[in-house]
């Protein structure tokens, strides 16, 4: 028999070795991990998920404002409705107790949160620790709206939107400032010209696109995959508000204008008659919304608001808006029971309805339903003498936030369209004298009630 070469020997025993080696491991991860600890396995992969670039990201940026008390609360709409779905058990974890990631690992480019500015006390120191500590932040200023009434504090600017990106994840912090009538704002996300726009994908930001309006949320603090953060009490409510929340500045630079050419109207009268219709305003507004009823400015309301940023003086009343499908059968009870009785009830819920109340020291509240058609909106008169029916046809319009008498308030977004509908194109000149069956451009004849449903339709207090 040859003799055998040691080498070999050498090298068959250590190719068996590491085969056995790679059997013992198999044989323990797919067979004694699934029998004595099928638990591990599970725990280990799903700790995984917390090493992702967008839950580190979110982690330290929570360090981050933790640690220098700035009091930031999550309004990211794709985390909240997460969290929604499960929120009897996300209220319930304590922190630490978190063995799987299930909302910030969620693969994506952003994660929103949002800041009430006048509570934040450190801006600049916060931004260099940020950057010290590896975020690379990108600050969005503009001019602050509340101070354009005023023209020498007009142009001061403020922070509206903070991009911190880590790696390849980013933080959209929303910078929210107070309003008068006690709700948050937000401006638009536009960048200047020498700002980076390939910094992170801006069109990709659920914040930003336009101005927006919210009411103020209350708080609450709770554990989100291992990491405490605070979000709105009612997520829900919040998630509500965002796809409606957009807002639109008063145009004081305009109204300015228009003082300008037309002396604005600062007698005893027109003072007094500004301050009462306020105060009906603020009262339709506090009824309506406790009935849950949505409603904008409308006719000489809203082109107060849009012309000159006020109630015009010699308009006599205050006009409202509401669709009728928002219609509630207790609206006059509910106006009788806070001092205003009805004045007079015109048409059906199914056409041309109308309500007035009658308000202190003469001055009305009216409130015209509007009906939806295929192309366009109306809604509709009726002359109390002849049962004639009378329909004013506006375009189709959406609604937006806007600040007016210290409130949140609702106009159409697309204003100009439709003040020019029921004004014209001359809609800048005042006009004193107006007939509401003749002057509006937008006003056609509907017909005329049968005498038979008089007392229904046409009804005088």
């Amino acid at each position: 028999m040859s003799r055998i070469n040691k080498n070999v020997i050498l090298a068959l025993l250590t190719l068996a070795s590491s085969a056995f080696l790679l059997f013992q491991l198999y044989y323990y991860k797919h067979y004694l991990s699934a029998k004595n600890g099928a638990g591990l396995s599970k725990s280990k992969g799903s700790r995984l998920g917390f090493d992702s670039t967008q839950w580190r990201a979110v982690k330290k940026f929570i360090m981050l404002t933790s640690s220098q008390n700035v009091p930031v609360f999550l309004i990211d709409p794709l985390i909240l409705e997460l969290i929604n779905k499960d929120f009897e058990q996300v209220k319930n974890t304590s922190h630490g107790s978190t063995s799987e990631c299930k909302f910030f690992c969620v693969p994506r480019d952003f994660t929103a949160f949002a800041l009430q500015y006048h509570l934040w006390k450190n801006e600049e120191g916060w931004f260099r620790i940020a950057e010290n500590m590896g975020f690379q932040c990108l600050k969005i200023e503009s001019k602050d709206p509340r101070l354009d009434g005023i023209d020498s504090l007009s142009g001061t600017e403020i922070p509206l939107h903070y991009i911190c990106r880590l790696a390849s994840h980013a933080i959209h912090l929303v910078v929210f400032h107070e309003r008068s009538g006690n709700y948050l704002w937000h401006g638009h996300l536009r960048l200047k010209g020498h700002m980076d726009r390939k910094f992170v994908r801006f069109r990709k930001l659920q914040f930003g696109r336009y101005p927006g309006a919210f009411d103020r949320p209350e708080l609450q603090q709770i554990t989100v995959d291992g990491l405490e953060v605070f979000i709105p009490k009612d997520p829900v409510r919040f998630l509500e508000e965002i796809p409606h929340s957009r807002f639109i500045e008063c145009r004081y630079k305009e109204a300015r204008a228009f003082f300008q050419q037309y002396l604005d109207d600062n007698t005893v009268e027109a003072m007094a008659f500004r301050k009462n219709a306020k105060e009906l305003l603020q009262l339709a507004a506090k009824t309506l919304k406790k009935l849950g009823v949505r409603f904008w400015l409308s006719s000489g309301t809203c082109l107060g608001w849009y012309r000159q940023c006020n109630i015009i003086p010699y308009s006599k009343d205050v006009d409202l808006g509401i669709f009728i499908q928002d219609y509630k059968s207790d609206i006059i009870s509910a106006f009788q029971d806070v001092g205003l009785p009805l004045k007079h009830k015109f048409g059906k819920v199914e056409d041309s309805l109308e309500l007035s109340f009658q308000g202190k020291d003469d001055i009305k509240l009216d409130i015209f339903f509007f009906y939806e058609e295929t192309d366009h909106m109306w809604n509709g008169g009726t002359q109390a003498k002849t049962g004639k029916k009378f329909k004013y046809l506006f375009p189709k319009f959406t609604l937006c936030w806007t600040e007016f008498v210290d409130m949140k308030i609702h106009v159409p977004c697309e204003t100009i369209e439709y003040i020019e509908a029921n004004y014209g194109k001359t809609w800048k000149i005042p006009v004193k004298t107006w007939d509401w069956k003749r002057s509006p451009p937008n006003v056609q004849p509907n017909g005329i009630w049968p005498i038979s449903e008089w007392d229904e339709v046409i009804q005088l207090y």
